[in-house]
């Protein structure tokens, strides 16, 4: 799969991921219209209030609408979530108003915006939803303080806000292991499982960016394939948990030689791949040579046994090697066979007229 591949399957991902919730949000629209305009239904012909929570009820209806065929017709964000969640709020608060206050049937509504703020939005957004509901509630209830306080019953109302405050907090915290949680898949769907390196997934995604950078400003960058030279010869006499050992060991060397802006992967088996972004051949080749050298002559335990390999490996360039990178990657790949023909343990500089220089 190619970088566009990659930026299309994310993309497409985080879509989904909000128009779920824009469809939620619909749902829970449609919801708070019929039970007030079910309330409506219940209240005498002559309660002054049904005016208002009409009113109300026909400014949610066209806010709906308007939210979601007319201005952002097909589109969902974690920003137009948060304006429905405070639309709804206020919605909730006006309601309540004039059925009751803090004794309105509908009071209850809003742990409903504070449990779909929580799960939508983030911890720092539902503190401060939870700040403002605890704030409507006080509004609300700004009638009936001065008879709460010569009642002696202050503690108790006060105490109906715990709830908000709770919710609000559980919310946050099952949010925030929620958001963990989806991050670590995505870090598994980008990372090499045994070493912890891009997998050609992503290397393919960041790859493609720095190509289309170095066509943009005739920058250079090269690619380096790397294979180990005795993966087999390890597994058959130490055991496999030897050969994984042995690829961390080529995953550690290549990681403590290339630059914060390099890219290095995992291409498959014990093969592994690197892009020298903005760089040349020349001024790759002690990188390389680094590696190379510190992978033979550092060993690694398994088992209590001290062991040591090498590995062989290829550079080639852009774009006199090749015009993007897979072909780059085809010239690099061939450099580094020839190493592995050539008596392995070393570095093959693939050149413009085909030929290969040893280093």
């Amino acid at each position: 799969m190619d970088g566009t591949g990659v930026v299309n399957d994310l993309a497409k991902s985080n879509q989904a991921r909000y128009a779920g919730y824009d469809k939620i949000m619909g749902n829970i629209s449609w919801l708070l219209i019929a039970l007030v305009s079910l309330d409506i239904k219940l209240l005498p012909p002559d309660e002054q209030s049904t005016v208002f929570l009409a009113a109300f009820s026909i400014a949610l209806l066209l806010y709906n609408v308007g939210a979601r065929y007319v201005v952002f017709p097909g589109r969902s964000s974690q920003f137009k979530t948060f304006v429905d969640l405070m639309v709804f709020l206020c919605f909730i608060v006006a309601v309540s108003w004039f059925t009751g206050k803090i004794t309105s049937p509908f009071i209850s509504l809003i742990y409903l915006v504070l449990m779909t703020t929580s799960l939508t939005q983030g911890r720092r957004i539902t503190y401060f939803m939870a700040a403002l509901a605890v704030s409507s509630y006080i509004l609300l209830a700004s009638e009936h303080i001065s008879a709460m306080l010569y009642e002696h019953n202050f503690i108790s109302h006060l105490l109906e806000l715990f709830p908000f405050m709770l919710i609000a907090h559980l919310g946050a915290m099952l949010s925030g292991e929620a958001e963990n949680a989806r991050q670590e898949i995505e870090k598994l769907s980008l990372t090499d499982e045994v070493t912890g390196l891009n997998n050609m997934r992503n290397f393919f995604y960041l790859s493609d960016i720095q190509e289309k950078l170095a066509r943009r400003h005739h920058r250079k960058f090269t690619i380096c394939m790397l294979d180990a030279d005795n993966l087999k010869q390890i597994n058959d006499r130490y055991g496999h948990f030897a050969g994984t050992e042995l690829i961390n060991q080529v995953a550690r060397t290549i990681s403590r030689n290339i630059r914060c802006t390099d890219i290095a992967a995992r291409y498959g088996g014990d093969e592994f791949i690197i892009m020298f972004t903005d760089a040349e051949k020349d001024g790759c080749c002690g990188a390389v040579q680094r590696i190379v050298r510190g992978m033979s002559e550092t060993p690694f335990e398994c088992r209590g046994t001290m062991l040591t390999s090498t590995i062989s490996a290829g550079i080639a360039s852009f774009p006199e090697d090749g015009a993007d990178v897979k072909s780059v990657m085809a010239k690099a790949d061939e450099a580094m066979y020839r190493s592995k023909k050539n008596g392995k343990n070393m570095v093959t500089v693939y050149n413009a007229e085909g030929k290969s220089e040893f280093t």
